[in-house]
């Protein structure tokens, strides 16, 4: 054969590669005027992925994508989940759709001072789970076991942060990753906790009853200090929001009839903290619960504006009590 000649085929040959790649990655295998979505479920090979792509009609040459998948290094790093298309859909649009792991995920925010019962509505007006299920898995016992979770739920363990989560993630992850999430974010504190005399679950009680009650940010401290005294000399804490916590709905104004009630998280019935958090402290708080002020104080009550009066002496606290009753007052009959 002449060199001519065989550079002729070997021309011919390499254009109708070219139509062929053409053909296999960029002609459309689906054209849909709806949106349509394929799940590529945890836990499944590569090739099993290229297969169901095959099966759906959404690839024409599995040998080919796989060693495409091979070079882009798809084969090593592509996310588990569901990917929408929506129009025309090639090979190609598919390859790139998996490389970018462009899966479809639910936003869901957790806010500081939140509690378990507001992320359940939350997850449930998302589609994600059901509220009552999320609730059942909130205390479910193994699960807090295996989380090494020493608290009757896990309130207070799913920390403040908005997360992306992948559609279809099963409630029990979305779980394992918010508390490992809270424990990436607090465990530059927990070593300080300990050295005065908190653990894990203390830590993050004490956190979050500072969240309940602060409004203003310069306050945490002092809210804090309050606590760690009355601690140290054995006083109820005598905290307004554990009264209430776990009473369905929310309460504007916390009663004398809520004060008394038999609730194990009721500070005003018993000594010491709860027997855990009663929201999601954010990391002021946290920060706030391991570096209290340094300062005398036993007592404090609103103001009425966000921030509070702070008092060492309980006299001074029943004047300061006195007049916040009066402003109460003067702002329920419209009077500034």
């Amino acid at each position: 054969m002449k060199r001519k000649d065989a550079l002729i085929i070997a021309g011919f040959l390499f254009l109708v590669g070219i139509i062929y790649l053409y053909i296999q990655l960029f002609v459309p295998v689906r054209v849909a005027h709806d949106r349509f979505e394929i799940l590529v479920p945890k836990g499944m090979s590569f090739r099993a992925v290229v297969e169901m792509l095959y099966e759906k009609r959404l690839i024409r040459d599995r040998n080919l994508f796989i060693i495409l998948g091979r070079i882009t290094g798809l084969d090593r790093k592509f996310r588990y989940g569901y990917y929408e298309f929506i129009g025309s859909v090639s090979p190609a649009d598919v390859l790139r759709k998996l490389l970018s792991g462009d899966i479809e995920e639910y936003e869901i925010t957790v806010v500081e001072g939140s509690t378990i019962a507001d992320l359940a509505v939350s997850l449930e007006e998302k589609g994600i789970v059901k509220r009552e299920r999320f609730l059942e898995l909130s205390k479910d016992r193994d699960l807090l076991k295996e989380l090494s979770i020493d608290a009757p739920s896990l309130e207070g363990y799913l920390f403040p942060a908005t997360y992306r989560i992948p559609k279809g993630t099963d409630a029990e992850d979305i779980i394992r990753f918010m508390v490992n999430t809270t424990r990436r974010f607090i465990s530059p504190y927990v070593e300080r906790a300990a050295e005065i005399g908190l653990n894990e679950r203390e830590l993050l009680t004490l956190a979050s009853i500072i969240e309940k009650e602060a409004r203003v940010d310069h306050e945490r401290p002092l809210i804090s200090a309050v606590y760690h005294n009355r601690l140290k000399k054995g006083m109820k804490l005598q905290a307004d929001p554990t009264a209430v916590y776990d009473l369905k709905g929310t309460k504007k104004f916390v009663t004398r009839k809520d004060l008394l009630r038999r609730s194990r998280y009721n500070t005003y019935i018993h000594k010491g903290l709860p027997p855990g958090p009663i929201a999601a402290p954010g990391l002021k708080s946290i920060i706030a619960a391991v570096s209290p002020a340094d300062v005398p104080y036993l007592y404090f009550v609103s103001n009425n504006d966000g921030t509070h009066t702070f008092s060492v002496r309980f006299d001074e606290h029943r004047l300061a009590v006195k007049e916040y009753i009066k402003k109460k007052r003067l702002s329920e009959n419209g009077k500034p």
